[in-house]
């Protein structure tokens, strides 16, 4: 509810800032852990990181609205699309740095954030994702003893979310979910791993 609060007083629009140009190194990793004004607001904070979108996919509706995905019956998932450069950081860091930042063992759910919507994933695009991934994933089952609900399935459908999603904590740090949920969760994280923080 905090959240709906806060998205219906903020409705801010904004244009993403223009890509780096491209380079051979350039990779991607889609994956969900929860809000995703949560998610982006941490790997836009990781060294090696260049661009975070917010989006939808792995449901059975062709281009949702952000209230139809809230409505829990689309099957999409809210993630992120991380682009980021291999020789900086790997998609292993990456994605462990993904279950340091959310509670892998809680199905559907996210602090008070419940539904289908927010359910923990990861979703591959080619066979060496899958592989890594399935790697990262059983270290982290060990690690919670064998209590890990994450999903790793093929990419589907996958959608942009609204403008006012994008770059969602950077523009509103003052707003209440951001105050009270999102904050906490990128400072845990900068903490856990400053050595993986952005320099300057």
């Amino acid at each position: 509810m905090l959240r709906l609060l806060a998205l219906a007083a903020i409705l801010v629009t904004s244009a993403l800032p223009a890509h780096a140009q491209q380079n051979p190194n350039l990779r991607k990793a889609i994956f969900a852990s929860g809000c995703f004004w949560c998610t982006e607001a941490v790997y836009e904070n990781v060294e090696g990181v260049t661009a975070v979108e917010s989006g939808y996919s792995n449901g059975h509706v062709m281009n949702p609205s952000y209230e139809q995905v809230c409505g829990g019956d689309t099957g999409h998932n809210e993630v992120v699309k991380v682009s980021f450069d291999a020789d900086r950081i790997s998609l292993s860091d990456v994605l462990e740095i993904f279950f340091h930042i959310h509670d892998p063992t809680t199905l559907n759910r996210q602090g008070n954030d419940v539904g289908t919507q927010y359910r923990s994933g990861i979703y591959f695009e080619t066979p060496e994702q899958e592989r890594v991934a399935r790697e990262v994933w059983a270290t982290a089952n060990a690690a919670h003893k064998g209590k890990v609900v994450t999903e790793i399935k093929p990419l589907a459908n996958y959608s942009k979310a609204e403008a006012y999603h994008q770059h969602y904590f950077a523009r509103n740090p003052g707003a209440g979910y951001c105050a009270f949920v999102v904050a906490p969760k990128v400072e845990k994280f900068k903490k856990t791993f400053a050595a993986r923080l952005k320099k300057g």
